[in-house]
């Protein structure tokens, strides 16, 4: 059984800002036989200083069948155009919009009104990229 996880990074929210892909990219990924912790200290992107922002166990699936299904929803970064990232799969860029109105839906449909105000948190996108990914 593996775990799926998405991680952040200051450095890289940084670097993206700059070249314009905007401050929101995360990292998604899989792993079967170590933790998200272990693969995050090793590096990706070219940055170490990757916090994992939430996990949970999933089964039957592999990372490349989780980021065509993210995909099909979101804007996954291309590593071949970036020489900084060369290689770095799961680089995710998402749309805080498209996060807010996945979550203000969700809550009308719990509770049959509107929510008055929603302020998006990394964990808020976190679960979203795992329940896109998941299906």
């Amino acid at each position: 059984m593996g775990t799926i996880y998405v991680a952040r990074s200051k450095g890289l929210q940084t670097w993206g800002a700059d070249v314009g892909l905007g401050k929101n990219l995360y990292a998604i990924g899989y792993v079967e036989d170590r933790t998200p912790e272990e693969t995050l200290a090793a590096g990706l992107a070219g940055e170490k200083d990757w916090v994992l922002v939430k996990s949970q166990p999933a089964e039957g699936t592999d990372e490349a069948a989780l980021l065509e299904r993210l995909g099909r929803k979101e804007k996954l970064v291309d590593p071949t155009y970036y020489p900084r990232i060369r290689g770095a799969r799961g680089l995710v860029k998402v749309d805080p919009a498209k996060v807010e109105n996945s979550i203000r839906i969700r809550k009308a449909l719990e509770t049959g009104q509107e929510p008055k105000e929603i302020k998006v948190k990394p964990a808020d996108i976190a679960q979203y990229l795992i329940n896109n990914a998941l299906g």
